[in-house]
C-alpha cells in the first residue's frame, strides 16, 4: 500500500482540494466529493490522483495478518461472529424454491440443536425466487438478498439493468447485489460505470446496495481501489469483491485494498460503506483470518454484519462443525448438518 494512511489521506484530500489531510471541514468535504461525480473528466482526475498500490507490501501485509492467531477463549466469538455475517448464497441455474425455502430455514436456525447459534445476516439468490425465501424468512431478522443488472456479467443496457433491479425490489429484496460493467471501467470509461451504480442505487428504493466489483477481472490493485472508490461515490451501501464464477475470487490482498478504501472513505465523507468477500471463502480458518484483516484495517467498528459480510454456500457448515469443537471438544461430522 502506499506508505501510511496519513499519506494516503493527504492525497485524497489534495484530488479533493488544495488543503492539507485534516484541514477541509467535513462539510466542505462531502461537497468537494460530490463536484468530483460531476463530469468525466473530474471523475478521472481524482481516480488517478489517488494513492497508487504497493503490490508487493499489500501482499506481505495480507500474508503477516494471515499468521496471526486468536485466544482460544475468543475463538467461540470469532465463530458466532462469522456466522452472524454469512450472506447464505445459492446462484446456480437448478435452484429451485423447495431449495430456497430449505436455505431459508437453515439461515434462520443455523444448527437446530444450538438455538444460541445466531442467524446469518442474509440469504442470497436470483431475483425470482426472492418471494419464495421472503416468505421462508418472515418475522426473522435475516435479510433477502438478490444478484441483479445482468449477474454474473453485467453485458445488458442500462434499461434491463434497471428492470432487473425493480422486480427483485418490487418481490421484496432486502439487499441488490449489482455487478458493474467491467468492459467499460477497463476501458477508462468511470463515467458510465458511475451513472449506473447512481442509477441503480436510485432504484434499490430503501433496499442497501452492494456493488460487485469481480476483482478478479479488474487485473490491479490499483484498479480495485479505484473501482471502490467509484462505487462509493455512486452511492454504495456495500462494496464486494466478487460474484463468486470467476477466479480468482475473494483474496486476502484486495480485500486489504478494499477495507483501506472504505475506512479512507468514511474518513473523507463521514459515510460508512460495507466490504462484502466472496468466492473462495469455505473454511473457519479462512473467515477468522478475514476478521482479523477487518480489525487490522478498517478497524473493530467494522466487525458487524451491517458492516461486513462473507458470501459463502459451505462455509457455515465448517463454522458450525468447528463451534460444535469449541463447546463439546468434539468435531460434529459433516452428515449432522444439512447440506443445501
Amino acid at each position: 500500500m502506499s506508505a501510511q494512511p496519513g499519506d494516503q489521506l493527504l492525497v485524497v484530500d489534495r484530488a479533493l482540494g488544495p488543503a492539507e489531510a485534516g484541514g477541509v471541514p467535513e462539510r466542505a468535504r462531502r461537497s468537494e466529493l460530490a463536484d468530483i461525480a460531476r463530469s468525466e473528466v473530474s471523475l478521472r482526475r481524482f481516480l488517478h490522483g489517488l494513492p497508487g498500490v504497493d503490490q508487493v507490501g499489500a501482499e506481505q501485509r495480507a500474508s503477516g495478518l494471515a499468521t496471526r492467531s486468536i485466544k482460544a477463549g475468543a475463538k467461540l466469538w470469532a465463530i458466532d461472529t462469522a456466522i452472524s455475517m454469512v450472506d447464505l448464497t445459492t446462484l446456480e441455474g437448478a435452484d429451485t424454491p423447495g431449495k430456497v425455502r430449505a436455505l431459508c430455514g437453515k439461515a434462520r436456525r443455523p444448527d437446530p440443536e444450538s438455538p444460541e447459534v445466531p442467524p446469518v445476516a442474509a440469504v442470497c439468490v436470483y431475483p425470482d425466487l426472492v418471494p419464495f425465501a421472503r416468505a421462508a424468512l418472515a418475522g426473522s431478522p435475516v435479510k433477502v438478498a438478490s444478484v441483479a443488472t445482468a449477474f454474473p456479467s453485467g453485458r445488458a443496457s442500462l434499461a434491463v439493468k434497471l428492470a432487473d433491479v425493480a422486480d427483485a425490489v418490487a418481490a421484496g429484496a432486502d439487499e441488490v447485489d449489482m455487478v458493474i460493467d467491467r468492459g467499460a471501467f477497463l476501458a477508462g470509461r468511470y463515467g458510465v460505470v458511475l451513472e449506473e451504480v447512481q442509477a441503480v442505487k436510485e432504484a434499490c428504493g430503501q433496499a442497501h446496495l452492494k456493488v460487485i466489483l469481480e476483482t478478479g477481472e479488474l487485473v490491479t490493485y490499483d484498479n480495485v481501489r479505484r473501482a471502490c472508490w467509484t462505487a462509493m461515490v455512486g452511492g454504495a451501501d456495500f462494496v464486494k469483491t466478487s460474484t463468486g464464477k470467476v477466479s480468482p475470487a475473494a483474496t486476502p490482498p484486495v480485500a486489504l485494498v478494499m477495507l483501506e478504501a472504505v475506512r479512507e472513505f468514511a474518513d473523507v465523507s463521514g459515510t460508512t460503506v460495507g466490504v462484502k468477500v466472496a468466492g473462495g471463502v469455505r473454511t473457519t480458518k479462512d473467515a477468522i483470518r478475514y476478521l482479523v484483516l477487518v480489525n487490522e484495517v478498517a478497524g473493530d467498528a467494522w466487525l458487524e454484519p451491517d458492516r461486513f459480510r462473507i458470501g459463502a454456500s459451505s462455509l457455515l457448515n465448517d463454522l458450525l462443525m468447528q463451534r460444535s469443537k469449541q463447546r463439546r471438544g468434539a468435531y460434529a461430522g459433516s452428515q449432522d448438518f444439512s447440506v443445501e
